[in-house]
Formats: structure tokens, sequence, C-alpha cells
């Protein structure tokens, strides 16, 4: 079984497109720091990180982050302490990756997802087998808020991961939905 130790997600919420194709900084809502918390800590991946440069909503992710962990929250209910413990909040993808370098002596390999497909995909499959072939390698599965993220995103990841494809032409999942499911053909049992 593909163990996710060295794993770690990142919602990306700046640089990201709106609706118009503008590079814009999205909002950090409670379902991206609990949903995606008990996710990460579902599958066992080493940490969730929510990066935005926008100070006020850092101090909304490290307040409610204290709350669960140390505040009343932590004796009120200690699953969801546990799965907090996996967040922390970063102010850039680079910041992001040096925390991970820092962390485990090496670089991650930062892995692009996407509603639409990209040539060059690699498929869950091929990922699995990237990850198994050298379990102490970090990987960086980086997930987009709004409209997705700008290309540059895109042009700083070592892979794309093939999109999750429905039954027809209609492909919006929300990135909540979306992450448990790669998590789970990623981790899944």
């Amino acid at each position: 079984m593909t163990s996710a130790a060295n794993f770690s997600m990142a919602l990306i919420h700046f640089p990201v497109y709106d609706k118009h194709k503008d590079v814009v900084a999205t909002s950090v809502t409670n379902l991206d720091i609990h949903d995606m918390s008990r996710m990460a800590r579902t599958f066992g991946l080493a940490r969730y990180y929510i990066v935005t440069p926008v100070a006020e909503q850092i101090k909304l992710v490290e307040k409610v982050r204290e709350h669960w962990l140390s505040g009343w929250g932590s004796t009120y209910n200690p699953k969801r302490k546990m799965a907090l413990e996996t967040l922390q909040c970063e102010e850039s993808l680079e910041s992001t990756i040096a925390d991970i370098e820092s962390r485990t002596g090496r670089r991650p390999k930062v892995v692009v997802t996407g509603a639409s497909g990209r040539p060059n995909s690699v498929s869950f499959a091929e990922l699995k087998d990237l990850i198994d072939a050298d379990p102490e390698q970090p990987y960086l599965l980086l997930l987009g808020t709004g409209w997705g993220m700008i290309e540059q995103v895109f042009n700083k990841g070592d892979l794309v991961l093939e999109p999750i494809k429905g039954a027809g032409d209609y492909n919006h999942l929300s990135v909540r939905s979306a992450a448990s499911i790669m998590l789970d053909r990623l981790f899944g049992r």
C-alpha cells in the first residue's frame, strides 16, 4: 500500500484566476480549514497547507487552528484537534516548498492539479508508482481555488495529475470533493 507519510497537499488561494481570468486571492473558508484537515489526517498526509498572502486570512486560520489545538475545542473534540495538527498556513508556494525542504531535507516533487486535461499528465497509478519507488521523496499536491491556478504555477510543477472525469461533459467539482477522490485513489485501501 502506498504511504502518504511524505505527501502533503496545499490549497492555493493565491495566485488563482477569477472568472474573468484576472489574477486574484480567494477567501479562506471554514470548510477549507476543517474539511481539508480532516482529509489530510484520514489519509495520513504529512501536512496540509493553506496558501494565502492575505494577513487577515492567515490570522483567521491561526485563530481557528489554535482554538482546536490548545483552546476549549481541544478538549471538546479531540478528533478535530488531531485533524488540525496537520494544518499549516503559508504565505506563498515558495515558502510552502521551503518548509517541506527544511523538514525533510529534500525538495518536494510538486504535483499540480486542475479540472482540464493537459498533455503529459500522469495518471493516479503512475503517481502511486513514483511514490512507492522512493518513499523518502516528499511530494506536494497543489489544489486551486477560484477558477484555477495561474499558468505560472503549472510551470513550476514537476508533474501534472490527470483530472477527475465524470460521466459527461460537466466537470466542476468542489475542491474538497476533488481532493477526497484524489487522496482515496492514491492512498485508500
